[in-house]
């Protein structure tokens, strides 16, 4: 969208009135991923969706919400809840006023907080869908690990098949953490050491390819190859 000129983005939603709308992060997921980790994610699933689909993808929010940390990391930036539900609101009211008739929030953070701020976004009439892509299963192409968490070896997979320049296995490190430390991770209970969980060392490109394709194929399946809502 922030490429297109406004007659351009009124003859494509006249076509196909959805949005996709990439929502990052900007924080430490260990010592050898970038900040920006989530948000590179995302921000490739949405340009690859948008143009397989011809459905036009908004810039992305940067920032999400999360519980305080009693840990913080050197450039981790978030927002309160209550301020990332106002600002997708906001958001979403200028949109829908321009034609846009379904939104597709794409994430990949899984902190309560943030879930809670884009499943409680509002609307006047526009359908609402939140993505969280790490609810998708992948237990069976890992090799150490059941369920993505974080830092991990699925986050740094990922990494390594999109953007490897920005990855350094030589810091990565494993910790050794329970289910129940991250379910308390989710809920900003318990701080992670570094940013990072679970198995990051067993990491691959190879995985990396399988993980995103997977999770693109079946969010275009669910999601976007479905008929667009009508006006």
């Amino acid at each position: 969208m922030k490429d297109l000129p406004p007659g351009r983005v009124a003859a494509m939603l006249a076509d196909d009135p959805r949005l996709i709308v990439p929502i990052g992060t900007c924080e430490s997921h260990g010592p050898h991923l970038p900040l920006g980790c989530d948000t590179i994610i995302v921000e490739h699933l949405a340009d690859d969706l948008s143009a397989e689909f011809g459905v036009l993808c908004a810039p992305t929010v940067e920032y999400g919400a999360r519980a305080d940390s009693p840990q913080p990391s050197p450039g981790n930036a978030s927002v309160r809840k209550k301020t990332l539900h106002t600002l997708l609101t906001d958001l979403l009211a200028t949109w829908e006023a321009t034609g846009v008739r379904e939104f597709i929030l794409l994430t990949a953070h899984a902190h309560d907080a943030h879930q809670e701020a884009l499943a409680t976004v509002l609307t006047a009439e526009a359908r609402v869908r939140v993505v969280d892509i790490f609810a998708i299963p992948v237990a069976d192409l890992l090799a150490g690990q059941t369920e993505a968490w974080h830092g991990d070896e699925v986050d740094t997979s990922l990494l390594l098949y999109l953007a490897p320049e920005l990855v350094d296995m030589r810091l990565a490190q494993d910790y050794s953490l329970t289910a129940d430390d991250g379910r308390r991770h989710h809920r900003g209970l318990v701080a992670v050491t570094e940013g990072s969980m679970a198995r990051p060392s067993l990491a691959s490109a190879a995985t990396g390819r399988r993980l995103y394709d997977r999770m693109r194929a079946l969010v275009a399946t669910r999601i976007l190859r479905p008929a667009p809502v009508a006006d």
